[in-house]
């Protein structure tokens, strides 16, 4: 067993669940046996050995002040990182002590703008006991950003909505509680879903009454009922985040100071697969460029991105503050010149919240306390822009109004007076006050200056005093200071010089003098450093005390460069406010997708959507923008719901619960699921969770089957959320079929995307016009996507002979060494819709042999006269396949619903393939 250093840093590393450990040694973090090995990988640091009890140890270390950058490092790349700090023992010597955990969720020296939540779940079972109130079955939700100080707190009803709400808050780090980390299904939802570490924290923390005290020990013991939190579950993730803040020796609870919780039904219903396909902050690619936020996103502070990121993820479903909002992007859209005048002043204000926390968490130096003295003069800066203009009638003045202006103006002339202009960015080498802070620092400031003006003269004094030349006083950390001569003078110095050192063309020396003077030096520097760092100390916990006034400065901040942004691109991409009725319909004049209208030269569409016209289904040919022409009344809708104004030349939106949307779907077989499957979980999703209220995308159902399962599916989902669901729906399809429901249901409404077709050649219009269409141009698609021109020819051929109901040549069949038709030959064939199957040219069912050719179905092979008296279905159908016929005939698909219809078809599916 090891002993000393390395047995230290071993005994040290069983007793933390971290990944890594860094133990300070004198100046030097260093890493141990595998953790150094693994470090020296990651951050490319160099390996040396370290023997302890006759064995040798990997050790690869970073100097006391390069730690941060270090762990910054790892802990991004998701690893965690326990810190053990050294201290004096009784008895002279050293020891260490773990002090702190660094965390994807608990780092606070992060260079990303985004939030960096730590989120813990807790499922029904989680620690709620029994006892609890009505709320006890939905799954409980924290949030927390330790480097702003946001903390949230929620509950909701199934893991469907847990999953939109880990989505929506994107967070680095997840605790999920006792129940769920052993659950394989959630786990995989969140490797899945998330790019987030997992951590296995303490089962006891999420205990309601343990949870229950760290809340109203944080909040204040009011604080659970006035915010309206009596949800058990939320309670328990709330205090989970709380104690794995506090344990993690963050030190950030003090910015922690507003506990916000929030009911889901307070924001729109956007799941993860809503706002994956409607690509809000990331495209379906992955990338940021070309996203909704990027494209409004011209915020000039990190914390105005951040918030304009959490209004599109979290639209609202209260008329009053979307109004609030509307009023005040108005009023900046419509005053250019007060509008930059705002967004000049917000320009080059740092990130007040995250300076909060890196405050109370005794992290700031003092160049983040110069960040806030000068984020804090922004704050009169926009007062003064908005009073000065027609901007004071808005409620943008009652924004800037928010924060108390008069305790912000104390806290910057205070830090104004202490701070000197440019302090260094350590805090124990002084130079970080001004003159006159302190009187104390004053007199070790004089006496230093005095000490250092003696040495910084005593090269002259000595030339002049001794008659010596190239004579120069210098100081180095070998040999302090020190006189140096030249070698060719060097004989003649005076006798109280001692000589210490021979160089190539010189020599040097100290006097006694001068060796007190150093001393004094020394000592001045180390009074001085001690004191500025007191001092430092003490106006870092004062600044520290006034976190809230910070965070609410720093919100007001965010909250205006969030609607300088919204207004300054309604401006200048001529968007309109959109009207806002509870419910109502959804009418839009000339509307355009918000980002494709970037990139392209846009064709807008309208847009009626209302009680006698709810349902549209949106035929047309592929790639004629059918899919853009749905995104963007989603979008549309959405951006109303954000506050903000919509590309259209006129829009009234009925707000609206929830989006949902069905786009495309892509295979994932690591988790077992087909296209099909996918695609039938997103569908039932929405057939669940809609309501009458909500609005509903679907673009294409049913694509990934047989035509008529699709058919059948596609039909039966359109009468239910037609007949029961009843919300706004578009839906885009290439079933022609569906469009005859329109005669039958009285909400069905058909439109189509125009095309042009002229001696062959189409063209696409991209205008949405009345009525269906029964042409989806596929071919000339493919041949729009280079499939090579015998293929599209030949594609060609077959549709008009199927349209026409005309026999089909089966080109390239062979008949084998003896069959009839010989190498190359042809079968006439007609394909049937009805019986999915083709038919003989004399009419009679055909069927590939096994030799590749095709022969008659109904001479396949001999039958005796029983055979002959049953006919042919009898002799074709094995009893197995006639039960499945006769149970089908007997279905009544409109007592089903599709999610029965779903099962029954798969499975009759099952039955035939066994058959």
């Amino acid at each position: 067993m090891p002993t000393g250093i390395v047995g230290e840093f071993l005994a040290l590393k069983e007793e933390t669940d971290a990944d890594l450990l860094a133990m300070q040694c004198g100046d030097f973090y260093e890493f141990f046996g595998d953790d150094a090995e693994f470090v020296a990988r990651e951050l490319d640091l160099k390996v040396s050995q370290k023997s302890s009890h006759g064995s040798s140890y990997p050790m690869a270390g970073v100097p006391l002040s390069e730690l941060t950058p270090y762990v910054k490092a790892l802990v991004e790349r998701g690893y965690s990182v326990a810190v053990a700090d050294q201290y004096d023992t009784d008895d002279g010597g050293h020891a260490r002590e773990i002090v702190r955990v660094v965390t994807p969720g608990t780092l606070l020296e992060t260079a990303d703008a985004d939030a960096q939540f730590l989120a813990a779940v807790v499922r029904p079972e989680d620690g709620t006991g029994s006892g609890g109130s009505a709320t006890d079955a939905e799954y409980g939700l924290a949030f927390a950003d330790v480097t702003t100080g946001q903390f949230l707190v929620t509950a909701v009803p199934d893991l469907e909505a847990a999953d939109a709400e880990l989505y929506r808050f994107d967070p680095v780090e997840v605790l999920p509680g006792p129940n769920l980390r052993s659950d394989d299904a959630f786990l995989d939802r969140l490797r899945d879903g998330l790019d987030a570490k997992t951590t296995l924290h303490g089962a006891e923390a999420f205990a309601p009454g343990r949870a229950r005290h760290r809340l109203r020990e944080q909040f204040g013991a009011e604080t659970l009922g006035s915010v309206g939190l009596d949800s058990q579950a939320g309670i328990a993730a709330a205090g989970a985040v709380l104690d794995y803040v506090a344990e993690t020796g963050a030190g950030v609870l003090g910015s922690m100071t507003r506990l916000q919780a929030y009911r889901p039904d307070d924001h729109l219903d956007l799941d993860a697969t809503t706002q994956r396909n409607l690509e809000l902050t990331e495209t379906m690619h992955g990338g940021k460029e070309g996203s909704l936020l990027s494209t409004l996103d011209h915020t000039v502070t990190s914390p105005g991105g951040r918030l304009l990121r959490e209004w599109l993820t979290r639209p609202r479903r209260e008329r009053a503050e979307l109004t609030r909002r509307g009023d005040c992007v108005e009023a900046l859209a419509s005053e250019a010149l007060a509008r930059e005048r705002v967004k000049d002043a917000l320009d080059g204000g740092y990130d007040l919240e995250r300076l909060a926390s890196r405050t109370v968490g005794g992290r700031a130096d003092a160049t983040d306390l110069l960040s806030v003295k000068e984020t804090l003069e922004t704050l009169p800066a926009v007062a003064e822009a908005v009073e000065g203009s027609r901007l004071v009638d808005s409620p943008l003045a009652d924004v800037v109004e928010r924060p108390d202006r008069e305790a912000a103006r104390a806290l910057h002339d205070e830090l104004d007076d202490a701070l000197a202009p440019d302090p260094p960015n350590t805090v124990k080498q002084g130079g970080m006050f001004r003159v006159g802070y302190d009187d104390e620092l004053d007199d070790l400031i004089e006496r230093h200056d005095a000490a250092l003006e003696w040495l910084d003269t005593l090269a002259e004094r000595e030339k002049r005093a001794h008659g010596l030349s190239h004579v120069s006083v210098d100081r180095n950390k070998t040999d302090g200071y020190y006189i140096q001569v030249g070698k060719s003078v060097a004989d003649g110095v005076p006798e109280h010089y001692r000589e210490i050192k021979t160089l190539k063309n010189s020599k040097r020396f100290v006097t006694d003098e001068l060796e007190e003077r150093e001393r004094e030096v020394l000592r001045l520097e180390e009074a001085r450093g001690d004191l500025e760092y007191e001092l430092f100390c003490d106006l870092r916990d004062r600044v520290g005390d006034r976190a809230e006034l910070l965070q609410d400065v720093g919100r007001t901040v965010a909250e205006v460069d969030a609607l300088v942004s919204l207004a300054a691109h309604a401006a200048a991409n001529d968007w309109v406010r959109p009207e806002l009725t509870e419910p109502g319909p959804l009418e839009v004049e000339a509307g355009r997708h918000p980002v494709v209208e970037r990139t392209t030269e846009f064709v807008p569409n309208d847009l009626r959507m209302d009680e006698e016209r709810g349902f549209l289904i949106v035929t047309g040919p592929n790639m004629s923008g059918k899919s853009t022409y749905m995104r963007q009344a989603a979008l549309i809708t959405l951006l109303a719901q954000v506050g903000s104004f919509v590309p259209a030349r006129s829009a009234t939106v009925g707000l609206v619960d929830g989006i949902y949307t069905r786009v495309g779907a892509l295979d994932e077989l690591a988790q077992g699921r087909s296209t099909f499957m996918v695609e039938m979980q997103e569908l039932s999703n929405i057939l669940h969770s809609a309501t009458e209220d909500s609005l509903v995308i679907l673009d294409e159902v049913g694509r990934g089957t047989a035509t008529y399962d699709g058919i059948s599916i596609a039909w039966a989902a359109t009468e239910y959320l037609h007949n029961e669901v009843r919300a706004k729906t578009l839906f885009a399809t290439h079933y022609h079929e569906l469009t005859a429901l329109a005669d039958h249901l009285p909400r069905v409404h058909n439109v189509h995307v125009a095309a042009d077709e002229r001696d062959g050649d189409v063209t696409f219009l991209r205008t949405v016009e009345e009525g269906p269409t029964d042409r989806s141009y596929g071919i000339h698609v493919a041949d729009l996507a280079g499939v090579p021109e015998p293929v599209v020819s030949r594609a060609g051929d077959v549709l008009a002979k199927l349209r026409d109901e005309k026999a089909i040549e089966a080109k390239g069949g062979t008949g084998g060494a003896g069959g009839s038709n010989g190498a190359g030959g042809t079968k006439q064939a007609v394909f049937d819709l009805g019986s999915g199957g083709f038919q003989g040219a004399a009419g009679t069912d055909t069927a590939a042999s096994a030799d590749g050719g095709a022969v008659d179905a109904g001479n396949a092979g001999d039958t005796t006269d029983a055979d002959a008296d049953d006919g042919p279905a009898a002799s074709a159908l094995d009893p197995g396949t006639e039960a499945v016929l006769e149970e089908l005939r007997g279905t009544n698909v409109n007592e089903l619903s599709p999610l029965e219809l779903m099962a029954r078809v798969q499975e009759w599916q099952g039955e035939l393939d066994g058959a």
